[in-house]
């Protein structure tokens, strides 16, 4: 397949099962947003000389096999594969279905999973040949010129690859470059971008939408959360560089709504301060959603936040137990989210609030906690996760230790619960889970507010017909069969744990 000019690399993000069989109708409701990973690392490779491609499998609706069918059309000399963990499965049988037909197609794994468990997934894949951990513009680029030339793989930092029967880990760290000097990301490499690239329904006013990350890497170190792939060293994007993606994606795409991705947009006040003003100077009409921690937030930032086209913020609010945000190491009490939720709401910004069920210690007393903290705070749309202890994540060393449970992995999605807190049951967990969303959307001011929100923008519209079309005739088919109606089981599917 390869020869020695085959410049051609093929970036997948792989089929994640998401959707379970006969749930297909979801996918008009749930996040359809491509890899911002794989968008900057084609921009880099091409910077250099090389031919990228993309493949988004679940936006195109591809399973394996499909992938793999176009990756040999193609006839890249790389392959290029971004691995969250309830991905590793699907990407490992792509891996296999290319190496048996063109087994001289080098393939290179990257993104989350590999930064927290790269030797274990390189011990039980084969299929794979390189692994770059951490932030892989540099790194990439520099395994690819070490392949071609033929020098020494030693060289090349944060990667593992095989000599023999042996893995290898090469030492040192990787010196990343300031954001501002890497390529705007290659949007261009999307096919029907950015129309067929969509958030979850209601996560956004209007579109076209796309998606920036304006800072890397956290200092912050929650416990369920694994901060290996951009460390926790915060590196911004300049606000005039924000500023210039923008107005690209605005003027060459027709974007109209940004959500920015990083994990502390608010981490430089100056900075967003800076933007804002930008985007007030300019005359350039985009919304645009955030996240923030509650810690972060201020009623003076959020009103030149607002004058800017700011609709959401998302926040990290986890639970009402002041004792779990404790076991969490979240840095934050109850009272400081309540404070910082007030200030938003108060400012005309919507409130995102981003919560999680089962974590070790959760009881009784804590889920009431949470129950009662929804039900005060001026929230508009709220996320419910299954607990889910990520490798590479402090908690998931606390339960598990050295023993990696890779038969989880596939489970690994917040859609599921893969453990329970001693003395709950995983069936009682989804009890709590299902009263806990009930009794917030319930709420009849939220039914009227989402109401106005699918009669004010048609694509909400739109895409809820669709999706209770779908519904309908999936519960016709279930009654039809005998089965009598359709329940989301809990490792199945579920609209709100989707949507983040």
């Amino acid at each position: 397949m390869s020869s020695a000019r085959n410049r051609k690399i093929t970036f997948i993000n792989p089929p994640y099962e998401r959707v379970a069989a006969g749930y297909d109708f979801l996918k008009y409701i749930t996040n359809n947003s491509p890899s911002l990973g794989l968008l900057h690392l084609a921009a880099e490779v091409r910077l250099h000389g090389y031919e990228p491609s993309i493949i988004e499998s679940d936006i195109f609706n591809l399973d394996v096999d499909a992938v793999a069918e176009r990756v040999l059309r193609e006839r890249p000399a790389y392959v290029g594969i971004t691995l969250f963990t309830v991905g590793v499965w699907g990407a490992a049988s792509i891996a296999r279905k290319i190496k048996a037909l063109a087994p001289e197609t080098v393939i290179i794994v990257g993104g989350p999973h590999i930064s927290s468990m790269g030797k274990e997934t390189m011990q039980r894949f084969k299929e794979f040949d390189y692994a770059v951990v951490g932030e892989g513009e540099k790194v990439l680029m520099e395994l690819l010129t070490a392949l071609e030339n033929g020098t020494d793989l030693f060289s090349v930092p944060e990667i593992l690859f095989r000599k023999g029967p042996f893995l290898q880990a090469t030492a040192g760290k990787a010196v990343n470059r300031l954001l501002d000097e890497l390529p705007m990301p290659a949007w261009d490499l999307l096919p029907d971008f950015p129309q067929r690239y969509r958030p979850a329904i209601y996560d956004y006013p209007r579109g076209p939408v796309a998606t920036i990350a304006a800072s890397r890497g956290c200092p912050f170190h929650c416990k369920f959360c694994d901060t290996s792939t951009f460390g926790a060293k915060v590196r911004h994007y300049s606000p005039q560089k924000v500023f210039e993606m923008m107005k690209h994606l605005h003027d060459t795409y027709g974007v109209r709504h940004i959500m920015f991705v990083d994990d502390l947009f608010l981490a430089s006040k100056v900075r967003v301060t800076e933007l804002c003003q930008m985007l007030l100077d300019s005359g350039l009409k985009m919304t645009w959603t955030c996240t923030a921690r509650v810690d972060t937030v201020k009623p003076e930032v959020l009103a030149i936040m607002k004058q800017a086209g700011c609709w959401e913020i998302s926040f990290g609010l986890e639970t009402g137990s002041n004792e779990l945000l404790q076991k969490m190491d979240k840095a934050a009490r109850v009272e400081a989210s309540e404070l910082a939720v007030k200030w938003t709401a108060d400012a005309g910004i919507r409130v995102k609030g981003l919560f999680m069920l089962g974590y070790p210690g959760e009881d009784g007393t804590t889920i009431q906690a949470t129950k009662d903290f929804v039900r005060r705070i001026p929230m508009t749309i709220m996320n419910l996760t299954k607990f889910t202890p990520y490798p590479g994540s402090p908690v998931y060393r606390d339960l598990y230790g050295t023993n990696i449970r890779d038969d989880h992995w596939e489970k690994m999605n917040g859609m599921n619960f893969v453990w329970a807190p001693e003395g709950m049951s995983i069936e009682e967990l989804d009890r709590h889970y299902q009263e806990i969303l009930l009794s917030f959307y319930r709420r009849p001011s939220v039914g009227h507010y989402y109401l106005k929100l699918t009669l004010q923008y048609p694509t909400h519209f739109f895409r809820l017909a669709r999706f209770l079309l779908g519904y309908a005739g999936a519960k016709l088919r279930s009654v039809l069969s005998g089965r009598g109606g359709l329940l989301i089981r809990s490792n199945e599917p579920n609209l709100d744990s989707m949507k983040h």
